[in-house]
């Protein structure tokens, strides 16, 4: 499953998608084995360990059930002889006989090495696969910053970890900007950014713990208060130390927030939300400059990864098009359609249809042989959402200039003007 030279988006989307297929699937009885060999681990020892199991549930009362976790077993075993030793990142194995949606069986096996170490030896022989350590890898993904940004009289606390940005909370002081800004009135002040330190330490500090919940810590605040937080005595000196950056903003709230998100970028270049703002911004740079390097949509992308035109191939990782491969009826002549309805007939004027799958797992199975690299996205930072919602999740940064003509005003019939004015509002 782990292929060196995919992205860490299109490894990170797979994982998603195995675990998703995992926890929906029902086998017979207790015979769904989960197998984890953490990195260092030896073949042989667990090897002998399913000889173990083996000769235990050759005891079990039940005959189909019996038959089952023996045959899981078997599969396991079998396997493992594909390996001389546990892959750098461990090994991850399932099998199972399960039960397909029309109540057949189909034995199923998934052996591979994840995208990155997977620490802790698991072996189980239950009713469902256990997926909780392969969820837990995604969640290590990326380490979680704090923010703290302060307005005049309003401060808001989130966090940016992954691909995810969360407001915590929000609290507004009830006072005027004349009150907040004049040296007289400094216990007015000091009560205000008081009260934002206590917070701070309420959700950036574990009270298990006692230890700070955030790798790195981001203090935003107007120009009225850009030292006072972090000189005051009430902040807490365990969140001190995780001070990364101090920047300066002009709202306390939401605005405030990617404001400051936007001028610590280069302190959190690894996170993905970071990423994918950086990736989608450059897709949009194209667009805003009309340098026709770009495609927008499913007909001028793939018909652009057809020509080998796509440097990046940038695609929603939800997105619910299907590929559907029609044969006609009368010459035989086969053909490929893409449509967002899932619920599509299987039989469309005169084509019968030959196959059908989602548009993203074809892509993640054949996008190398057009020589180009795929990203997933989300729908999660602006930018983002502007990308799935209003450009149909799907486009691509090309390698030369390519024309589309009038299909590209078909399909998306807002003017280059409007486009234009949409993608510099971005950035405003």
């Amino acid at each position: 499953m782990a292929d060196a030279h995919e992205t860490e988006s299109v490894k990170v989307w797979k994982t998603k998608k195995l675990i998703k297929a995992l926890e929906a699937a029902r086998g017979n009885g207790t015979s769904m084995i989960s197998l984890i060999l953490p990195p260092g681990d030896q073949i042989a020892r667990v090897t002998k360990l399913l000889g173990v199991e083996f000769g235990t549930a050759s005891n079990i009362e039940n005959k189909v059930n019996r038959q089952s976790v023996l045959g899981a077993i078997t599969s396991a075993k079998q396997r493992l002889k594909l390996y001389n030793k546990v892959p750098d990142n461990g090994l991850v194995l399932y099998t199972s006989t399960i039960m397909t949606e029309d109540g057949k069986e189909n034995k199923v096996a998934f052996n591979f090495e994840p995208f990155k170490p997977i620490n802790a030896f698991l072996y189980r022989c239950d009713n469902r696969f256990h997926t909780e350590a392969l969820s837990e890898l995604l969640c290590e993904t990326d380490d979680m910053y704090g923010f703290v940004v302060m307005g005049h009289n309003r401060t808001l606390f989130g966090t940016l970890g992954g691909n995810t940005r969360k407001v915590l909370h929000e609290f507004r002081m009830d006072f005027s900007m004349s009150v907040v800004r004049h040296p007289d009135n400094t216990e007015k002040r000091l009560f205000y950014v008081n009260k934002a330190a206590e917070l701070a330490t309420h959700f950036y500090i574990n009270p298990t713990t006692g230890q700070p919940n955030v790798s790195g810590l981001i203090l935003a605040a107007s120009a009225d208060y850009i030292t006072d937080l972090s000189q005051s005595d009430v902040f807490d000196p365990r969140l001190k130390a995780k001070i990364l950056n101090v920047v300066q903003i002009h709202d306390g709230w939401v605005l405030g927030f990617n404001q400051a998100i936007e001028l610590s970028a280069e302190i959190m270049s690894h996170v993905k939300y970071i990423q994918e703002k950086k990736l989608i911004g450059k897709y949009f740079e194209e667009i805003g400059q009309d340098t026709g390097k770009y495609a927008i949509g499913v007909d001028e992308t793939l018909k652009a990864l057809e020509m080998g035109a796509i440097a990046t191939l940038i695609v929603w990782e939800n997105l619910d098009i299907y590929r559907y491969v029609l044969k006609n009826d009368v010459t035989g002549e086969i053909v490929i359609k893409h449509y967002n309805n899932k619920d599509y007939v299987s039989y469309v004027a005169g084509y019968e249809v030959q196959e059908k799958m989602l548009l993203v797992d074809w892509l993640s199975e054949e996008y190398q042989r057009y020589g180009c690299v795929l990203e997933f996205v989300t729908e999660k930072s602006q930018e983002g959402e502007q990308f799935c919602r209003s450009l149909d999740g799907i486009g691509g940064i090309l390698q030369y200039k390519l024309e589309f003509g009038s299909s590209r005003y078909q399909s998306h019939p807002a003017s280059t003007a409007e486009m234009h004015e949409i993608f510099v509002n971005l950035f405003d």
